[in-house]
């Protein structure tokens, strides 16, 4: 019978295979990347994400269940876009913001996969579970945070390339948002 604790075995061998992919993906993203902050950033996400395995493993068994992946079409698509995306920018002014956008986008399924593991182990009173999901989620959600901080040291206004904008970005204000000069960022609308 298809039930919560059902869904919610299944969505955790979807994000244990993420995982997996998103370790074998990261390093190729760091040799994209131009930025020594954005490669510090995917490299300390990479560590992370091999944690995160391994916590995954231990809410595998705090519930009773050998660890298991199952193909996780979403972050397969993602993964694929990330990697036709350092493709063609390779060499431009833009690579970094790119590389940023496709993590990013991967960040946002994982924030969004976890946030409901985690609230499906507290209804499912997998309390363990629970804690070690939560501490997953805020990883990934500081991740996110790092990269839209990378896009704004200046990943972003060095993606345009010339002639893209009559006014230099070094003479332009930088728009203000919530009472600050930020500029935009990768993943933010």
């Amino acid at each position: 019978m298809k039930n919560l604790r059902t869904l919610f075995l299944d969505e955790l061998a979807d994000i244990y295979d993420a995982e997996h992919r998103i370790v074998r993906a990261l390093p190729k993203m760091v040799k994209a990347a131009t930025c020594p902050d954005l490669q510090a950033a995917l490299k300390k996400h990479l560590r992370e994400t091999q944690g995160q395995i391994k916590s995954l493993e231990q809410v595998f068994k705090s519930v009773g269940v050998k660890a298991k992946g199952k193909k996780c079409e979403a972050t397969v698509g993602l993964l694929e876009e990330a990697d036709e995306i350092a493709a063609e920018f390779k060499g431009s002014p833009a690579i970094n913001a790119a590389l940023i956008a496709a993590a990013q986008k991967v960040e946002h399924y994982e924030i969004a996969t976890y946030g409901c593991l985690v609230e499906w182990a507290g209804l499912l009173d997998y309390q363990k579970a629970s804690v070690l999901l939560q501490e997953t989620l805020a990883q990934e959600k500081n991740a996110d945070e790092v990269l839209t901080e990378v896009a704004r040291m200046g990943n972003n206004e060095g993606a345009m390339g010339e002639g893209e904008d009559s006014e230099s970005t070094a003479t332009r204000p930088a728009p203000k948002r919530n009472g600050r000069a930020s500029v935009k960022t990768a993943g933010r609308r």
